[in-house]
């Protein structure tokens, strides 16, 4: 049974066995493989890209640094002894082991280069560093069968701050040397200018005396062009106003018989109208006026007639009505008198009988007056001490106090003692 064998451009198969002959090697074609006669195995031709860190790596002056690389790398398999050489030493590793072999040569090539530099070199010539350890490490892998296809540092630290002191000290040398040349580069710049200031200043002057001269004989030649031409400019212009003037004359002239004109016909039209308005006011107002004053005279003599009239009739009622009330008030005032003569009388015949009967009379009136209050009270409070009468009892006993009061006050005040004028009348 025959196996067929493809492997891609990238990679090599190596075909060993049958009766010692040397290995076959097939870059990106095929290959008949005998089994339990011959064996395949695979390689790869891939760039592998390593980073080559070096950390804390003391140079030529003892100044610890970290230096970190780029190298890109592969089995080289365009020369056959470099690929015989790979296929014994990484025939059967994978790439990741291939990469680590290649990977710890080149940082060992990077250490021992970096400590017989000094950091100024590595820092300030990057390129001949990279050339150093390209060289070194390419003599190396290539006994291995791979080749260092590029390398190039990427960054170079430090953790004292040695390489930023170094730059400000690279720095401010530059910016020195930068001023100076500045400053020497103004200096010529200045001289230079001054001399071409100079020279532009000297033709610009010529120059300015050529113009003025050529200026002034422009002036004066223009001076005599422009006398003749204002002369006959003048005559012209004259002319023309005196024409313009005879025009406007003419034209002011007929806008007056114009104006006249629109003016008397202006005159009669307001005679018209003042005839018209004083034809108007005559209808509308004048005899409308006369005719009210006629009307309002007319009524004013009616009006003071009929109020003579009524002053008159009122005159005469209030004299009739005075009388009236003069002779009620005669009679009403005999027959006050005349009651009151005959109140006299019987004042004399029962003096105290009289009074005792008016007392009498206006006893039950007192009483309703004292007891008048009561009866517009809505609410009664009463406090009591407990040893007297309370409620309505209490109320009536006092109002009746006060009306057994009465006969004392009637007897201070008129003489007569009600109480006994009572007594004597029971006798």
């Amino acid at each position: 049974m025959v196996f067929f064998e493809v492997c891609g451009p990238s990679e090599v198969i190596v075909v060993s066995g049958c009766g010692g002959a040397k290995p076959r090697y097939i870059t990106g074609g095929r290959a008949f493989v005998w089994p339990l006669v011959q064996q395949s195995d695979r390689i790869s031709l891939t760039t592998m890209t390593l980073m080559i860190e070096s950390r804390q790596v003391y140079t030529q002056l003892g100044v610890a640094i970290n230096v970190t690389g780029i190298a890109q790398v592969k089995v080289h398999g365009q020369n056959k002894e470099m690929l015989e050489a790979a296929c014994q030493q990484f025939l059967g590793k994978s790439d990741t082991e291939i990469e680590s072999i290649a990977k710890e040569t080149l940082e060992g090539h990077q250490r021992a280069i970096m400590g017989n530099m000094t950091v100024e070199e590595i820092y300030q010539d990057r390129t001949k560093f990279s050339q150093h350890v390209f060289e070194v490490a390419s003599s190396d892998l290539i006994n291995m069968g791979i080749s260092v296809v590029s390398y190039t540092i990427t960054d170079v630290s430090d953790d004292e701050g040695y390489l930023a002191s170094l730059g400000r000290s690279r720095t401010s040398q530059v910016v020195r040397d930068a001023r100076i040349g500045e400053a020497e580069a103004t200096k010529d710049a200045d001289i230079k200018k001054s001399l071409a200031e100079e020279v532009t200043m000297r033709s610009k002057y010529f120059n300015d005396i050529e113009i003025a001269k050529a200026a002034r004989e422009f002036e004066l030649k223009r001076a005599a062009y422009d006398i003749d031409i204002n002369t006959a400019q003048a005559r012209a212009n004259l002319a023309y106003s005196l024409q313009e003037a005879t025009t406007k004359q003419r034209i002011k002239e007929e806008q007056m018989q114009i104006l006249v004109v629109e003016r008397s016909q202006q005159i009669a039209l307001q005679e018209q109208e003042i005839m018209r308005r004083e034809k108007e006011l005559e209808a509308q107002i004048r005899r409308p006026a006369e005719a009210e004053k006629y009307r309002l005279e007319k009524l004013a003599v009616a009006n003071g007639i009929e109020a003579i009239l009524r002053a008159e009739a009122i005159a005469e009622s209030i004299k009739l009505k005075g009388d009236a009330e003069a002779f009620a008030i005669e009679a009403k005032a005999k027959a006050e008198a005349e009651q009151m003569a005959k109140k006299a009388d019987a004042w004399k015949e029962y003096k105290e009988a009289a009074m005792v009967d008016m007392v009498l009379d206006v006893l039950p009136k007192v009483v309703a007056e004292v007891a008048g209050p009561l009866s517009q009270t809505k609410r009664v409070v009463m406090v009591s001490s407990g040893n007297g009468e309370i409620g309505a009892t209490k109320i009536t006993k006092e109002v009746l106090d006060i009306v057994n009061q009465l006969p004392s006050v009637v007897h201070s005040m008129t003489g007569i003692d009600i109480n006994q004028a009572l007594k004597g009348q029971k006798v």
